[in-house]
């Protein structure tokens, strides 16, 4: 983990989210950018595959997300999802980083 990423999770530890949101904000600060992954993947990588809700909803309370960027997590049919600054700015986000919007079909992207 970079030097700015232990600053930013020492900080959100002590900001009162719960473990599986700083589990999701691990996860999504990890994605490349100009990438893309579904809530359903991460849901998969914390060992949680129902769970893709609440990753959505810990999305949501992301208190940094130009930081933590969940503008790089859409639905797994290649949806833009929600955004907690609107979806207009997450389509402009993931254009600026010139994102190629990945399909998820059965587990893997196409």
């Amino acid at each position: 983990m970079k030097r700015e990423q232990r600053i930013l999770f020492g900080i959100l530890e002590k900001s009162g989210f719960s473990p599986f949101q700083l589990k999701v904000y691990n996860i999504v600060c990890a994605i490349p950018w100009g990438r893309t992954r579904s809530y359903k993947w991460i849901a998969r990588r914390l060992n949680a595959p129902n769970s893709s809700r609440a990753v959505g909803q810990a999305l949501k309370r992301n208190p940094f997300p130009l930081i933590i960027p969940c503008h790089r997590v859409i639905k797994s049919d290649g949806g833009l999802g929600g955004f907690s600054q609107g979806r207009p700015l997450k389509k402009r986000l993931l254009d600026l980083e010139k994102t190629d919007i990945i399909v998820e079909k059965r587990g893997a992207y196409v």
